[in-house]
């Protein structure tokens, strides 16, 4: 019996690979902003319901895929070697980040030739203590924790009950398989949530595009162009030379498996409201184990901030370009060193770019004032630092999961429908 009209199209619509929807949800969202301006407005209830179906996923997705991947490694040893690496390599490619950010910003000086005021006011930012980040990782009510979104003590407890439920044997199975189950429940609702992208991309981008006209971004067009050559050559250099080099993966596989993570992330600009997303593409398109990703992805979403880094480098060179402020050699070592550590500090902390920059700016002696400047392209430059951070946790992900055995390399190298 031939096909109806209705069906014909309902499998043409479910042929399509999601992110090519997404693409065109985005693209349709640009056009739409530039033709009605902020009248575009009225589209962002659909990008307000997306975003906060996202935020809906991400405290039980988070906690559920914890205690999964915790309890599906068996071995405290093993879960202590993945911490380790995943950190280190945080690490490095934060310091390479904010590198590139530096020498982009040297190389093509985008605030040359520019004059432009700023209000005063703007006050230095504090990264916490050591003992307050150690302090504050320990939740006093895991069910407050949970119930804020407090992401840190989410994993600290998560990482607890895991590593318990392990240790007490056959007593835990049955709590492991509720874990279990609860963990494909989410997927599958991520899943469900993530049919509405399209729709919900183009309402986020619409009003984004029709808030922003050319008057606020043609002043900052070669700052923003810079910010965003830095992102893409950090993906495209320094994530795809790790896997290449350290991984003897294909990254062009890596590229085309994170699309769809990579559009949400540019989208909403937020890591963590990606992050089921994340999982997802790890899973399902890089061949990460549930043990490796269900762990290292939610610690990348808090602590990983290679785009901020890179935001940094390219912002204070900028500002001081801006300023005529001479830069020494000692002054980029500053830079880099500061961001670096500063990474740690104020991971998961609100407005984490912000305290960032005004660390590495007060540590060079740049005004805090200037940061003002920025302030109107905040949410342009956010977008790209948020898609490089997104991409950076799925390479850290990878790279464990192949170091430990974990890595279904055929799923990885299955080629994509493009």
């Amino acid at each position: 019996m031939p096909q109806s009209p209705d069906a014909t199209e309902g499998n043409l619509w479910r042929r399509i690979p999601l992110w090519q929807k997404i693409l065109a949800g985005l693209l349709l969202g640009v056009l739409a902003g530039a033709l009605m301006g902020e009248g575009a407005s009225v589209f962002k209830p659909i990008g307000d319901i997306f975003i906060s179906a996202i935020k809906m996923l991400i405290v039980p997705l988070v906690f559920s895929t914890l205690v999964v991947g915790i309890t599906a490694m068996r071995d405290p040893q093993k879960m202590g070697r993945i911490g380790v690496r995943t950190i280190a390599l945080y690490l490095i490619t934060t310091a390479f980040a904010i590198a590139i950010g530096l020498l982009a910003s040297w190389l093509f000086q985008p605030g040359v030739g520019m004059e432009m005021s700023f209000e005063s006011g703007v006050e230095a930012k504090e990264a916490p203590s050591l003992v307050e980040i150690l302090v504050g990782l320990v939740p006093q009510n895991p069910v407050d924790a949970l119930a804020s979104g407090n992401i840190l003590q989410i994993i600290v407890f998560a990482i607890g009950l895991g590593i318990s439920l392990t240790l007490i044997g056959d007593k835990g199975e049955p709590v492991v398989r509720v874990f279990e189950s609860f963990a494909e429940a989410m997927y599958k609702l991520t899943g469900i949530v993530m049919a509405f992208a399209p729709f919900g991309v183009f309402g986020l981008i619409a009003h984004v595009a029709g808030s922003y006209g050319l008057e606020v971004l043609l002043p900052l067009a070669k700052v923003i162009g810079v910010a965003y050559l830095a992102s893409v050559l950090h993906v495209l250099v320094v994530y795809s030379g790790l896997l290449a080099l350290l991984g003897r993966l294909n990254p062009l596989r890596y590229l085309q498996g994170i699309l769809d993570a990579l559009v949400v992330a540019y989208s909403s600009a937020s890591s963590s409201g990606t992050l089921p997303v994340s999982i997802r593409c790890a899973q399902k398109n890089l061949g990460v184990s549930e043990g490796v990703s269900g762990f290292v992805l939610p610690v990348g979403a808090t602590i990983n901030m290679d785009g901020t880094a890179i935001y940094q480098g390219v912002v204070a060179v900028f500002i001081a370009q801006l300023l005529g402020v001479d830069l020494s050699l000692a002054d980029y070592g500053m830079i880099i060193v500061t961001g670096t550590l500063a990474s740690i500090g104020t991971a998961g902390v609100p407005g984490a770019g912000l305290v960032m920059l005004s660390i590495v700016m007060a540590q060079i002696g740049l005004p805090l004032e200037a940061i003002a400047v920025i302030a109107g392209i905040d949410r342009i430059l956010d977008m790209a630092r948020t898609s490089v951070n997104v991409a950076g946790d799925l390479m850290v992900t990878t790279l464990v999961a192949k170091s430990e055995g974990e890595l279904d390399e055929t799923l990885y190298n299955a080629p994509r429908k493009s």
